[in-house]
């Protein structure tokens, strides 16, 4: 297993780290960890040298950080970083952040965090913790040593990830990154700015929730068969994401041991720079063959912004476009009901259709708009 450090914290994790969000569980149930396998998955990714793990206030319905806590005892909390976050949403008095950190800290068995998160950051939930001295906070953590290094994750846009990054001494950040997602949310620009600044960089969704790993349809097939090598789609997007020098560690929520074999093979054989201009290529035409499958042809381009009444048009077609891309509505579904402004939503489209008149692309942004509501708002597990 390779190691980097994490940014200006001096410590090293590995560039693959495990994410305790989708742990083995039973009869489909998230509050359910199936602690055997969970246990089993656990002792394989850090005899592999896997030391980063990555956790949350809510995965698994409250249920992850226990299940760690429990599973580190007996020496193994000592070999391993551990990463959980601060549920942002939820914290509506300065006093709040104690009493959650001070509650994960008791499930997870420690003493200290070693990495602590904001959680999920968008820019209501941002505006509200600074508001209520969560950055005061966090300093006082670190000097106790509840905490080793403080650190947030982000689901907004560009502007907001700058403005986030010079705001606070980061050790480091987490973004979604990977081959489709290269310029959404903090993006390219974002990883290279903030790795500039000297904050560790976790990637996560470098699988896009598992899209990018499953076997491919038979027109993106063909195109991975003119590659030079032989890989599988999971290890091309995972070399693709490793490719990029400001990347500190990949997080993968791999839920069996199989998958660890395999990614932790992959990071091995993994380094910036990597990979051929033809390889590139490949994977260019793979992520242009499944953008094709769009259907609001925005290119994103701004010129319906800023709308009105603050609805995040470009965004919510994006999120849109996804559930067609991939053919699954949990991901979008998600995205778009968790991470999204309340303000930004469709359902506060006024129709005022100011938006329609600047579109070049000659959108019917209004009623799509509604049809994106509605989509995106139907609960898959219901």
């Amino acid at each position: 297993m390779k190691y980097r450090k994490m940014g200006r914290s001096g410590c090293e994790v590995s560039i693959l780290g495990l994410g305790c969000m989708r742990l083995p569980v039973i009869d489909g149930d998230e509050g359910r960890i199936d602690e055997l396998k969970a246990n089993h998955l656990l002792q394989v990714s850090i005899e592999k040298g896997i030391n980063y793990l990555d956790t949350a206030y809510p995965y698994h319905k409250g249920e992850s950080e226990a299940f760690l806590g429990r599973a580190l005892r007996g020496g193994l909390r000592e070999k391993v970083r551990l990463a959980t976050k601060l549920p942002s949403w939820a914290v509506e008095a300065p006093a709040d952040f104690d009493r959650f950190l001070n509650e994960q800290l008791k499930k997870l068995q420690t003493d200290h965090i070693d990495f602590y998160l904001l959680h999920a950051l968008k820019a209501d939930w941002w505006e509200k913790l600074r508001g209520l001295g969560v950055l005061e906070s966090l300093d006082r953590a670190i000097r106790d040593g509840r905490i080793g290094a403080a650190g947030f994750s982000f689901h907004d846009e560009l502007p907001l990830f700058k403005k986030i990054v010079d705001a606070y001494d980061w050790g480091f950040c987490q973004i979604q990154y990977n081959y489709m997602d290269e310029h959404i949310q903090a993006g390219r620009e974002g990883l290279d700015y903030a790795a500039d600044r000297g904050l560790g960089v976790v990637i996560m969704e470098p699988l896009r929730g598992g899209h990018l790993a499953r076997q491919s349809a038979p027109d993106i097939e063909e195109i991975w068969d003119q590659a030079p090598v032989r890989r599988t789609p999971a290890e091309w997007a995972l070399r693709w994401v490793w490719d990029h020098p400001g990347v500190t560690s990949i997080l993968s929520g791999m839920n069996e041991p199989s998958q660890v074999e395999e990614n932790c093979r992959i990071a091995e054989q993994a380094s910036p720079g990597s990979l051929s201009r033809q390889e590139k290529s490949v994977i260019g035409q793979v992520r242009d063959t499944l953008r094709r499958r769009i259907k609001v042809p925005c290119t994103d381009c701004g010129y319906c912004m800023p709308c009105p009444a603050g609805v995040n048009i470009p965004r919510i077609f994006s999120i849109y476009n996804d559930r067609f891309i991939y053919g699954d509505p949990r991901f979008p579904h998600r995205i778009y009901t968790i991470t999204m402004n309340a303000s930004a939503l469709a359902s506060n489209c006024t129709r005022c259709g100011l938006c329609e008149k600047h579109c070049p692309q000659h959108i019917s942004i209004i009623d799509q708009l509604e049809e994106c509501h509605r989509v995106l708002m139907e609960n898959p597990d219901d």
